[in-house]
């Protein structure tokens, strides 16, 4: 799971899982993760929904840039609709392991 060339591993999701689970607390005036998930679990499902379909587009048109994007912002709403219904990155992990 590690691309150390660049500098993306799992170990940077688990960081970024922290960071989301820090601005959760934070005022949603100061933070868009704390906004969102202020905004309730349904608010987040809809909002990782929409990303979701927002990179199948960017795929299907053969767009690599915007691939890259619109995963980021996939994995990013993933993590913040994580936190908001209590699940850790590593129990999905776990999860997929177990499947293995």
């Amino acid at each position: 799971m590690s691309n150390e060339g660049n500098g993306a591993s799992a170990d940077f999701l688990l960081e970024l899982e922290a960071v989301i689970r820090s601005r959760a607390e934070a005022a949603p005036q100061e933070s868009y993760t704390a906004r969102l998930l202020g905004e309730g679990i349904q608010r987040v499902a809809q909002k990782f929904g929409e990303e979701s379909v927002e990179l199948a587009l960017a795929a299907a048109a053969g767009d690599p840039r915007a691939v890259r994007a619109e995963a980021a912002d996939v994995l990013y709403h993933l993590l913040v609709l994580l936190e908001g219904a209590g699940v850790s990155l590593a129990e999905v992990l776990e999860e997929l392991r177990s499947r293995r």
